[in-house]
Order: structure tokens, then sequence, then C-alpha cells
């Protein structure tokens, strides 16, 4: 890995499971968009990573970055070991927050299909799907080395008694 890469050494094995994040402490930094491209993406990047050394917070998977996009805003956000700061950009996640997790081997030109697959799974166990996060764990510089192109993304999702109702009902004869 180059010394200036900015992938996560290592991340959290979650392929295929729901994680609650409930709890957690995060950063937390609101940045540009323009039809879900980020604007002055490392910029961002390096200003939430001079945020969390100047505080001097942790992280359990430093580099870590979960990217929020959206039409003209989005974020980015990264997981914090159990901390206090009076940052406003640190706060705790709501309890419950579950995500489920899939490691795309692939370019975010690829993402449509595992992305609808998640969101269909989800629909069809009575889950609401809500927040979409990527999490780049290569950059191109370190993508070979590391075995192709790999991204993990995550899906807020909330529960839906109402949906589950409607599926249980479709499933009787």
């Amino acid at each position: 890995m180059p010394p200036d890469c900015g992938c996560p050494p290592e991340y959290p094995d979650w392929h295929d499971t729901d994680i609650d994040l409930g709890g957690y402490r995060v950063h937390t930094l609101p940045i540009p968009m323009f039809m879900h491209m980020p604007l002055a993406y490392e910029m961002y990047l390096q200003r939430q990573q001079q945020a969390i050394d100047a505080l001097h917070l942790k992280e359990p998977w430093p580099r870590l970055i979960l990217t929020r996009s959206g039409l003209l805003r989005g974020s980015i956000t990264r997981l914090l070991e159990d901390t206090t700061s009076l940052s406003r950009h640190v706060h705790n996640l709501p309890t419950p927050y579950h995500v489920r997790a899939f490691l795309h081997h692939g370019n975010v030109s690829m993402l449509s299909n595992p992305v609808r697959k998640m969101q269909m799974t989800l629909m069809e166990e009575g889950r609401i799907p809500k927040e979409l996060y990527l999490c780049h764990l290569t950059c191109p510089r370190c993508s070979e080395e590391r075995g192709g192109d790999k991204i993990l993304l995550l899906r807020h999702w909330r529960d839906s008694p109402l949906l589950k109702k409607r599926l249980k009902a479709r499933a009787r004869p």
C-alpha cells in the first residue's frame, strides 16, 4: 500500500450480514454534492482527518469512511471508539440503527445490481430501506495489489410492521 494511500488498512468482515450500529459515536461532516457527485471530496476527507487528529479521537477501523450522497448535500461519516468530545460533528447514532452490509467487488459503475438486490431482499423481509452508505476499501493506486476494486455497501433499514403484515397476507393462499 502506498504511504499516501487513503484506503483503510483493515475493515470489518460484515459481508452479507445485519449490524446494529446504534449508539456508536461517529464524526459526520456534511459535504456539498451536485447530482449525487461529491464536490472537493479529497479536501473534505483531509479536513475530517485533521479534525479527528486535533480532537485526539480513536477509530476502530482507521480511514473507513461511510459516504452518503444526495442531490445537493451528502456526508462523510467515520465510526469512533467510545469517547467524549464537544465537537458539533461528533454524535451518537440513534438506537437501533440497523444496516445490511454487502462487500462489492468492482467499481461504482457496477453497483446498481447489488444495490437493487439488497433493497429487494430487505423489502421481502418486511424492512424499509433507508440511507445507503458507500465505503471505498481500495483506491485506484492500490486496488491491483489488494485484489481489485472493493466497496462495502451499508444500507440502513427499519422494520415495517405494515409491510410484514402485507407480506404475510400475500403468502396465505
